[in-house]
């Protein structure tokens, strides 16, 4: 093997090891409410509709960040890792001030949206940044991106459960890890496959439409994130609820914390594996195979919901680790069928329309609650994973 190969394949691994602890330190802050959500109530007796706003702010704030660098093709036209860096900072600045803000207040739900906004120049250009880094193996490629960003989103469960009551320990920490995250991003270098676009090219966003691959894999995208951000946002509170049944208030808030960090960071673990197989046996029957799996995980946490705490937890684990294998698949299928200088687009308004769907699901998961139970919005979860499914069985279909 010839040296030039060697340093090339350093290069490679040496950034895209950079690039993960950058996305696990950025994504830091997407669940940052909902984890000190229940030390943010008992001091300041936020109502349930402001609890709502604060989570899904981001989602907003997110869906709007991604519908501008979409039409305005920013992922494509100018250098990922700038982009990526100014984001990060910067949302490490607005999730601080949170610490200044009355939480529940407008100013805090701003500060929210804000965050969210700026995260659609992470995730998103994070894999713009990835794809460059291969073909072949480009399913493993964005599976292991998409896990270090699930890494990131299950740190605020374990910094609230380090931080105990202290919310603001946790809030500081997360901040300053996005930042460090931008920092971290600058040091990378961009691989071999990466185009950039000469202009900005709003016509690109229609071939989401005109490319039924890409179109199918949209869909399966959409019917993933049915399931998933509700699951993440929600699951710590349900489980709280669900452990309740068998023990004190505290124990049961520290050990719901605890499962929902493993259940996020098991699918991050199961993401990378995912990767792995995706690219031997192919992108749509990984997927194929995680939603079956989350979709029958969800319905069994819906029956096992209040029961034994053991048996609970075995489920939401299993669910957990199945729920996000897929994602990554979906995004690497866009890259595959995309043309090179419009990947980056395509991908950011792929994440645009799944987390424009995540707002209604997270914000009404609290009022599917109260009409029919954490059990009832457990199996109306797997609805997601019976319409991805059919997303990637037409696209298996296609020639």
């Amino acid at each position: 093997m010839s040296s030039a190969l060697l340093s090339e394949r350093s290069l490679k691994w040496q950034s895209l090891g950079l690039l993960m602890l950058a996305e696990i330190s950025a994504m830091s802050l997407w669940f940052m409410s909902a984890a000190i959500l229940p030390d943010l109530t008992r001091e300041f007796g936020i109502s349930p509709f402001r609890q709502a706003a604060l989570s899904s702010a981001v989602q907003i704030g997110f869906v709007a960040g991604a519908l501008v660098s979409a039409f305005l093709g920013l992922a494509d036209r100018i250098d990922p890792r700038r982009f990526f860096a100014f984001c990060a900072i910067l949302a490490g600045l607005f999730n601080a001030s949170l610490l200044v803000v009355e939480p529940g207040g407008a100013a805090s739900i701003l500060a929210r949206f804000a965050t969210g906004a700026l995260l659609a120049g992470v995730y998103p250009v994070g894999m713009k940044i990835v794809v460059g880094w291969g073909q072949r193996d480009r399913g493993f490629l964005v599976g292991m991106l998409v896990g270090a960003l699930t890494f990131g989103s299950a740190g605020p469960h374990l910094l609230a459960l380090l931080g105990g009551t202290d919310w603001r320990w946790s809030l500081t920490v997360a901040s300053i890890a996005s930042a460090a995250g931008g920092i971290l991003c600058l040091l990378t270098d961009l691989g071999p496959y990466h185009a950039r676009a000469a202009r900005m090219q709003v016509r690109a966003i229609l071939t989401a439409w005109t490319n039924p691959k890409i179109r199918y894999a949209y869909a399966g995208y959409l019917g993933h994130m049915w399931e998933l951000y509700a699951m993440w946002a929600w699951i710590g509170v349900a489980l709280a609820v669900s452990f309740s049944a068998h023990m004190g208030p505290e124990a049961a808030v520290s050990l719901s914390r605890l499962i929902a960090f493993l259940s996020i960071a098991a699918g991050g673990a199961a993401c990378i594996v995912a990767g792995l197989a995706a690219d031997r046996i192919g992108k749509a029957n990984i997927a194929v195979l995680a939603m079956a799996v989350s979709g029958t995980a969800a319905v069994a946490s819906a029956l096992t919901f209040g029961g034994p705490v053991w048996l609970t937890i075995v489920c939401v684990l299993v669910w957990g680790a199945a729920i996000l294998p897929d994602s990554a698949q979906f995004s690497a299928l866009v890259a595959d069928y995309a043309p090179a200088d419009q990947a980056g687009s395509l991908m950011t308004f792929q994440t645009a329309l799944g987390f424009a769907l995540t707002f209604f699901t997270v914000q009404l998961t609290p009022l599917g609650v109260d009409l029919i139970g954490w059990p009832g919005v457990f199996a109306l979860m797997a609805i997601g994973p019976v319409f991805g499914i059919w997303g990637m069985v037409r696209l298996k279909r296609l020639p």
